[in-house]
């Protein structure tokens, strides 16, 4: 099966030397080509360019689909590297209590939070929660995303993280799109061992980490390495089990406070530190000149209200940026990565050519799936979107309460809903 979508207006994102991230200066350039086609061979990008360039071998098979794309623009899809989107229940009750003027941290301590969240998940089956997931997962699919990291941390206990990883790893054998597994095990402290966190920790370490590894359920480890939730001493500990078993590390950081979870972060190689809200020079600099993927989620800071994490200054600094919905029930319930796209133009300052970096190539390394998605290129995976008739990039942040996905294309075939 071969399709050729052509007379794109702009095709966006263009590869033709390999590259991991964009960062910097560099964050600001985007390849794209006007009045372009683009051949899809089965699944992979098998050519493209100038509508100039195209042969007419290429409309002689018999199987070839072809698709007008006049007045469009075509993305490669949307890679959203930070999500928690298997959950049992939404928490639209401690959004009306936000709204009273309670903190996160505050219905964290009445039982709310991720520990109410938990409790829910316990009581339901793996089918239960599969079914409710694939609801969020056709979404966010309708949305334009065609790669996506989904965390555990709503079991806390062996059971339930186990039953979560098991639903992650049942999305992605059934869904068309490309799913990574992070176990999150360390994503709150349970009431039971409030006044003994380290009893938890050797819970993780002892019994949890091996089981995952041995049914192969997740391919990163992660830690809420923040003021609150595990320290410092406790994180390494857990990314040491973790590494030991063959798990890279990622990192939950500074959305409360400054309290050193970029630098564990990066001592202990993690792919990539998410959150971010506060940063300093001394986290700056030890993110640069390294393979850690600085990730914002301006869906959680927009919904809590809290302060912005300083991209313009940690871009200004030579570092890359990496934009995720941090999809989930309590703190950023959306996935919609073209709503993520906007605010960060809106709220960060960031250009739409730096935006669709950290939400495309930047945000794919962070789940490390740089070498297949993120750009349109030759050999890699064809996950990609045409939008609706728009006049250039400037638009889809611009429309910022508009969906402007109107076909989707996973694995080299069109999606229909």
């Amino acid at each position: 099966m071969k399709l050729l979508l052509e007379n794109i207006k702009e095709l966006v994102q263009v590869e033709d030397e390999p590259f991991d991230f964009r960062a910097g200066k560099e964050m600001a350039t985007v390849k794209t080509i006007k009045n372009a086609y683009i051949i899809i061979r089965d699944e992979i990008i098998e050519d493209f360019g100038p509508m100039s360039a195209l042969k007419d071998r290429y409309r002689d098979d018999d199987l070839l689909i072809e698709i007008d794309c006049s007045n469009r623009l075509v993305y490669p899809s949307f890679c959203d590297s930070h999500t928690h989107l298997v959950y049992p229940a939404p928490r639209e009750k401690e959004f009306v209590d936000r709204i009273k003027g309670l903190t996160y941290e505050e219905i964290a301590k009445n039982g709310g939070g991720i520990l109410n969240t938990a409790k829910r998940l316990h009581e339901m089956s793996e089918a239960e929660l599969y079914n409710d997931a694939m609801h969020r997962v056709i979404e966010v699919i309708k949305m334009g995303t065609g790669a996506i990291e989904i965390k555990s941390g709503y079991g806390l206990n062996v059971e339930d993280e186990l039953k979560m990883l098991r639903v992650n790893r049942w999305i992605r054998e059934t869904a068309p799109i490309c799913v990574r597994s992070t176990f999150l095990g360390a994503h709150a402290i349970p009431l039971e061992y409030k006044n003994n966190p380290s009893k938890y920790v050797d819970i993780i370490i002892n019994e949890m980490i091996p089981q995952v590894v041995a049914e192969d359920l997740a391919d990163y480890i992660d830690v809420f390495c923040d003021k609150g939730f595990f320290s410092v001493e406790d994180t390494e500990r857990i990314l040491m089990a973790g590494i030991k078993h063959g798990l890279r590390p990622k990192i939950h950081a500074n959305e409360l406070g400054l309290t050193g979870g970029v630098q564990v972060g990066v001592k202990y190689n993690a792919l990539s530190v998410d959150h971010l809200e506060f940063i300093g020079k001394e986290e700056i600099e030890a993110l640069k000149d390294t393979e850690t993927m600085p990730t914002v989620l301006p869906g959680a800071a927009f919904f809590l209200g809290m302060k912005l994490s300083p991209v313009r200054e940690m871009i200004d600094a030579g570092l890359p940026i990496a934009l995720a919905s941090d999809y989930n029930p309590g703190s950023s319930p959306s996935g919609n990565m073209s709503l993520i796209s906007a605010m960060g133009c809106i709220k960060y300052k960031m250009l739409p050519e730096e935006v669709i970096n950290a939400t495309t190539i930047n945000s794919a390394y962070a789940m490390g799936l740089h070498e297949s998605y993120g750009t349109i290129a030759r050999g890699k995976i064809a996950n990609m979107f045409i939008t609706s008739e728009m006049p250039g990039i400037e638009y889809l942040p611009y429309s910022y309460g508009s969906n402007l996905v109107e076909t989707v294309i996973l694995n080299g075939e069109v999606q229909s809903f």
